[in-house]
């Protein structure tokens, strides 16, 4: 049984970039937990109906996923990186320690928007192997409207070499997308379930199944 976290920056990012490998290892039999790095608040400018069904919609997700645990941390979104990155790596460090996972989601570290990065940063940062020792995995995951818009350089661009085949859960996958539902919009709008399809269908005709999910591994301990 292994036991899986995925570094969501904002909630939906999880189902946009493993949504379908989450549910496959939920269904495996392996633990999954949900880091959610970002919340909408009234202090921070959204209508309190806007907070209501934004925590309405993560407890929905939760329960479709059946999620093992999920975890807060609370930052404004879009301003991770007015917080010192130490601050950051301490507050994902309690996590990681808590949970213990053994394989990790990360978001890509070039994608456009500055939450990733800079979440990113601070999150690989505590998965160094002498100080947690039972992280065995690290992916980062390719997220619709984030990761194709990042800079078209060759150290930027998002090259996976792990393909999950995801044939049995797409459905279910859009289905939970749909839960969020300000996120998701008609085609050409990058979230959109045409896009979400077709990139599904682009990985799959890669890897010679039906639909896939695909990530770049950066660490793998045997």
């Amino acid at each position: 049984m292994k036991k899986v976290l995925v570094v969501a920056i904002h909630p939906d990012d999880e189902t946009l970039g493993c949504g379908g490998t989450l549910l496959k290892h939920k269904e495996s039999g392996d633990e999954i937990h949900w880091l959610i790095a970002t919340e909408m608040t009234v202090e921070h400018g959204f209508k309190e109906s806007v907070v209501r069904k934004r925590k309405e919609e993560i407890q929905k997700v939760n329960r479709l996923y059946n999620f093992d645990s999920i975890n807060r941390l609370g930052f404004p979104t879009t301003k991770i990186d007015n917080n010192d990155i130490s601050f950051l790596v301490n507050k994902i460090s309690k996590i990681f320690n808590q949970i213990k996972p053994d394989t990790v989601y990360l978001p890509f570290k070039s994608d456009v928007h500055s939450d990733h990065r800079c979440f990113f940063n601070a999150a690989f940062s505590c998965t160094k192997s002498f100080r947690y020792p039972f992280i065995k995995r690290v992916y980062m995951m390719e997220t619709l409207s984030e990761t194709e818009f990042a800079p078209s350089t060759k150290e930027d661009s998002f090259i996976p070499n792990i393909f999950i085949d995801i044939s049995d859960y797409i459905d279910k996958k859009i289905d939970i997308m749909k839960v969020f539902e300000s996120e998701i919009g008609d085609h050409p709008f990058p979230r959109s379930v045409r896009n979400i399809k077709a990139l599904a269908t682009f990985r799959g005709a890669s890897s010679n199944c039906n639909y896939a999910e695909s990530f770049m591994l950066l660490k793998e301990i045997r």
